[in-house]
C-alpha cells in the first residue's frame, strides 16, 4: 500500500459551484497537458468525455484511462465534477432525466454507451459502493444473495452459499457474521453494513468496482478497515474511487486524478501528484488554500 505524509459529493448538478478563492485564481487556466491520463493496459478508457445537466455542463472534455488492478483516486472540491465523472462508467446518470453523456467511454474496448448495451450486465461487470451504506432491507445472506440470484449467476443453494461466503471473506466481514447470516443487514455497525454493500457488490464477480466516497460517513476505524481492503481486492478487480480525503487517496491509490470546475486538471503517479504537482490548481488545492 503506498503511504506518504501530506500538509494538510453527491452526482446532482452541483458541478457548477464555485470553490473558495482565497490565495490562487482558480481561474487559472487548465493546461491542455494533464499528466498521463492514459496507460497502456487499460482496462476503463474514457475518450473527450463530456456531460450536461440541461443546458448547464458539468464534465468539460476529459479523457482518462483506469488500468486492470489498479486504483484509481478522484479527488477535488465539492462540486468539480469528479462523482458526476464516476457514475458515466455504469451508466448511473442514465437515471437523471435532465443528464446528457457525449464522448466514447469503453470496457476492455468494448462501447459502455450506445442503443444496443444492455445497462443490466454493464453494471453487473462494474458494480458500485455508494457514500451511504446502503443495505436492503434483508437479511445478510439475501443481502449477498440477491444478485447472484437476479443475475441467473446461481439458483441452487449450495451455490448461493458459497458465493455468500466467498463474497463477504473477500469483504473481510466473514467471521464477524458467519453466526448470523439471517439477521438484518441494517442491524450491523456503519462500517460493517458498508463492507457488506462491498460483499454484495463483488457477489456478482465484477471486473471493476467503483467507490463514491466509500468511508465518508464511517468512524476511523472503520475507515482503515475499508482502505486495507480496497488494497486486497486490487488484485482482482480495477478499482476507482472518489474521495474528499487526499490522505486516503494517498493511501490507496496508485494513480490520483485531480477534478476542478469540471476540468480533469492533472492525472499523475499519486506520490508525484502531492509531493510535485504539475498544475498550479492542483498545487492550491493540496496545501489548502482553497477547497
Amino acid at each position: 500500500m503506498t503511504t506518504m505524509t501530506l500538509d494538510a459529493g453527491t452526482t446532482a448538478p452541483a458541478a457548477t459551484e464555485q470553490p473558495e478563492q482565497d490565495a490562487v485564481n482558480t481561474n487559472t487556466r487548465v493546461s491542455e497537458t494533464v499528466g498521463h491520463p492514459l496507460c497502456d493496459d487499460a482496462k476503463l478508457s474514457m475518450r473527450n468525455v463530456n456531460v450536461f445537466y440541461g443546458e448547464t455542463q458539468a464534465i468539460h472534455d476529459v479523457s482518462l484511462d483506469i488500468g486492470r488492478n489498479e486504483v484509481v483516486a478522484m479527488i477535488g472540491p465539492s462540486g468539480c465534477g469528479k462523482s458526476t465523472f464516476l457514475r458515466c462508467i455504469n451508466r448511473m446518470n442514465d437515471t437523471i432525466e435532465s443528464c446528457r453523456v457525449e464522448g466514447d467511454l469503453t470496457l476492455d474496448g468494448e462501447p459502455i454507451y450506445g442503443p444496443k448495451v444492455d445497462v443490466v450486465p454493464l453494471r453487473a461487470r462494474v458494480g458500485m459502493v455508494f457514500q451511504k451504506p446502503n443495505p436492503f432491507p434483508k437479511t445478510i445472506y439475501e443481502n449477498v444473495a440477491y444478485g447472484p440470484k437476479i443475475h441467473g449467476i446461481a439458483s441452487r443453494r449450495a451455490e448461493l452459499d458459497e458465493i455468500v461466503e466467498n463474497s463477504l471473506r473477500r469483504a473481510g466481514l466473514w467471521n464477524e457474521v458467519k453466526d448470523r447470516l439471517d439477521k438484518p443487514g441494517t442491524g450491523l455497525s456503519g462500517g460493517q453494513q458498508q463492507r457488506l454493500c462491498i460483499a454484495r457488490a463483488i457477489a456478482v464477480s465484477p471486473e471493476v468496482i467503483l467507490m463514491d466516497e466509500p468511508c465518508s460517513a464511517l468512524d476511523p476505524i472503520a475507515t482503515a478497515r475499508i482502505e486495507e481492503l480496497i488494497d486486497e481486492l486490487r488484485e482482482n478487480y480495477t478499482i476507482a474511487i472518489v474521495t474528499h480525503s487526499m490522505q486516503q487517496a494517498a493511501r490507496v491509490s496508485q494513480r490520483t486524478a485531480y477534478f476542478h470546475l469540471g476540468h480533469l486538471v492533472e492525472v499523475n503517479d499519486t506520490e508525484t501528484v502531492f509531493t510535485n504537482p504539475e498544475h498550479e490548481l492542483t498545487e492550491a488545492y493540496i496545501t489548502g488554500r482553497f477547497g
